[in-house]
C-alpha cells in the first residue's frame, strides 16, 4: 500500500501553508519507519501483548437464527484494548512521534474512544497529551472524558459550533497550527490532509488481514459481504482494504442516518453531501446551497461527523462500495437486538452495521457469509441509550 496523497480526484491538502512542513516530515517518517523491520517489530509487539490482537472472528449463532438469513460473523474489535478498534492507529502513530521527537500530542474526538486510545499510547510512552472534545460529546460520553483524565491527558472543552466532533478537529488544527514544531497532531480517522489518511488506513488494515484469514479458516471460503459504520470511515477501511480486490465480495458502509434523511439531522455525508473540503481534504461533506459545512446529527457521537474520509469518496465513485445508511431509531433497536441474543453491548456506531443488516436481511441468501465489523463496545453509550430507550 502507498502513501498516497489522493484518491481520485479526493484527498490532498488544503490546509495553511505553515503546516506543510510538517506533513512532509510525517510523509517522510513514515515513507521510512514503514520498511524499518525494527519498527514493525515493535508495532506488532505493541499489537499483541498492549491491544491485544489477534481480535476474534465470531459466530453470531443466535443472532443468526433471529434474523433468519445469512450466517453472521462478528470481527470484535470491541475486545482490543479500550474497548475499540481506535487503539490499533494510536500505538502506531504514538511510536511515530517518538521517533520524530516529539514531545507533546494532540487529537480531536466525538465518541470519545479515539480520545481514550490517544491518551492511552500517550501514558504508555510518557508523552503529554491534549484532547479536543466538543461539549455536546462530553456531556453524552462522560465515562470517556473520565477515563482520559484518569491517563493524564488534558481534556479541553470545544464550545463553538454544534459542540461536536466537527468543532474539536477545527480547535485540534488551531493548536497544531500553532505549536507544530514539537506537537505531533494523532488525527483518529482516514481524513484530514495527506498523509493521514493513507496512514490511518494502512495501521488499521490488521482488522482486515486478520478477517480475510480467519473467515477462511473457519469456513474454507470467502465472506459474501461486509459491512461496517462510516463516519470518517476508518474501521471500514481497515476491514474493507484487503477485500478491495476481491470483486466478488461485496462492500458496505452504514452512514448515519438519524432523525431520516429528509429531516435535515443526519450524518449521511456520501448519501446527501456533495463535493467539498473539510479538515484539510476534498471529499462527499454535508454543505449547504453557499458552500456552508451543515451540521450533522447522530445518536453516536462517532457518526456525528459532516464528512467522509476521502477514499470513501472515491471508492462511492467507483461503484466498489455500497454506502446507505440507517436512522437512530433502527440503530438503537440493534442495540438492544445484539446485547439480548448474543450477550454483546455494542458502541452505537457499530450498532448502525447491525441494523443495516437487519433491515435489509431480505436481500441475502441463506449460505450467504457476511462480516460485520464491531468497531467497539457500548460501555460509553449504555446510559445515553437507557435514556433513549426509557429504562431510567
Amino acid at each position: 500500500m502507498s502513501i498516497t496523497a489522493r484518491f481520485g480526484p479526493y484527498g490532498g491538502r488544503y490546509v495553511p501553508e505553515t503546516v506543510i512542513p510538517a506533513l512532509d516530515e510525517l510523509a517522510a517518517a513514515y515513507g521510512r519507519l514503514r520498511a524499518d523491520p525494527g519498527f514493525q517489530s515493535q508495532l506488532d509487539e505493541l499489537l499483541k501483548n498492549f491491544v491485544g490482537r489477534p481480535t476474534p472472528l465470531y459466530f453470531a449463532e443466535r443472532l443468526t437464527a433471529k434474523l433468519g438469513g445469512p450466517r453472521v460473523y462478528l470481527k470484535r474489535e470491541d475486545l482490543c484494548h479500550t474497548g475499540a478498534h481506535k487503539i490499533n492507529n494510536t500505538v502506531g502513530q504514538l511510536l511515530l512521534a517518538v521517533e520524530m521527537n516529539k514531545s507533546r500530542v494532540i487529537a480531536e474526538t466525538g465518541a470519545g474512544q479515539h480520545g481514550v486510545a490517544t491518551a492511552t499510547a500517550a501514558a504508555l510512552f510518557g508523552i503529554p497529551c491534549a484532547i479536543y472534545m466538543g461539549e455536546k460529546d462530553i456531556d453524552r460520553q462522560e465515562l470517556n472524558v473520565v477515563r482520559m483524565k484518569l491517563l493524564g491527558a488534558e481534556v479541553i472543552p470545544v464550545s463553538s459550533g454544534s459542540r461536536t466532533l466537527k468543532d474539536a478537529m477545527n480547535d485540534a488544527i488551531r493548536d497544531w497550527v500553532t505549536n507544530v514544531e514539537n506537537t505531533y497532531y494523532v488525527i483518529g480517522s482516514v481524513a484530514g490532509p495527506a498523509p493521514y489518511p493513507a496512514i490511518v488506513r494502512e495501521l488499521q488494515s490488521v482488522i482486515g488481514r486478520e478477517a480475510l484469514a480467519q473467515i477462511q479458516e473457519a469456513e474454507g471460503r470467502l465472506p459474501t459481504e461486509l459491512i461496517a459504520c462510516v463516519g470518517g470511515g476508518s474501521n471500514a477501511m481497515g476491514l474493507f482494504v484487503s477485500f478491495l480486490d476481491k470483486e466478488e465480495i461485496r462492500l458496505t458502509g452504514v452512514e448515519a442516518g438519524g432523525e431520516g434523511l429528509d429531516s435535515g439531522r443526519h450524518g449521511a455525508s456520501i448519501e446527501r453531501g456533495k463535493r467539498g473540503v473539510l479538515h484539510g481534504s476534498l471529499s462527499y461533506v454535508l454543505q449547504d446551497a453557499y458552500g456552508q459545512i451543515m451540521e450533522a446529527h447522530s445518536i453516536s457521537a462517532g457518526l456525528d461527523y459532516p464528512g467522509v474520509g476521502p477514499e470513501h469518496s472515491f471508492l462511492h465513485d467507483e461503484g466498489r462500495v455500497r454506502y446507505d445508511s440507517v436512522t437512530d431509531a433502527e440503530a438503537l433497536k440493534a442495540f438492544t437486538m445484539l446485547s439480548e441474543t448474543e450477550g454483546i453491548i455494542p458502541a452505537l456506531e457499530s450498532a448502525h452495521a447491525i441494523a443495516y443488516l437487519a433491515k435489509h436481511i431480505d436481500r441475502f441468501a441463506a449460505d450467504d457469509l457476511i462480516i460485520v465489523n464491531l468497531s467497539g463496545r457500548g460501555d460509553k453509550d449504555v446510559y445515553q441509550a437507557a435514556r433513549a430507550l426509557e429504562l431510567l
